[in-house]
């Protein structure tokens, strides 16, 4: 038998209700077919970027185990259906403002491409302490581009303090 595909997916919520909402997707997509959630970090508050008038998001970061019926694009889209079902509106005047859910899909096994519905590995991923910190979390060891991920994160001007990363 085929060993599962490993996806990580990151987790981010900025509303009233954001840690309900991370509860709940982590339990939707631990109920779709083929995946198994096989670790999540622990769900930090990050403070907000690009677009600093808005509160503060929790996010977390999944690892996935997928059973070869699963690829890239189908999981993207089975994202942002779990997101459209959660009830996500996305506006493209506020791509960077506030959000119910923020499903993104940064590794999926050891894709590569560059497609307008689907990049992998995420394009900003080694960029965002907000996905580095919770994804050291499930997967120290994972070098992304050839780059460790505590070295990505060592380049990165951010703090960590009582599970808040201020950016």
């Amino acid at each position: 038998m085929k060993s599962p595909t490993i996806a990580y997916v990151s987790l981010g919520s900025n509303c009233d209700t954001a840690r309900q909402m991370l509860a709940e997707a982590v339990e939707r997509l631990g109920q779709l077919p083929g995946i198994k959630v096989a670790a999540a970090s622990p769900v930090y508050a990050t403070e907000p970027q690009d677009y600093a008038d808005q509160p503060w998001f929790l996010n977390q970061v999944l690892k996935l185990e997928l059973d070869a019926s699963w690829r890239p694009r189908a999981l993207v889209a089975a994202l942002l259906a779990q997101e459209a079902h959660m009830g996500r509106v996305r506006d493209p005047a506020l791509r960077f403002g506030p959000r119910v859910i923020d499903l993104d899909l940064l590794i999926f096994g050891e894709e590569r491409c560059d497609w307008p519905d689907c990049t992998l590995p995420h394009p900003r991923l080694l960029r965002r302490a907000f996905v580095l910190v919770p994804l050291l979390d499930v997967a120290p060891g994972l070098l992304v581009e050839g780059v460790p991920l505590a070295e990505a994160l060592r380049s990165l001007p951010y703090r960590l303090c009582d599970g808040k990363i201020f950016q």
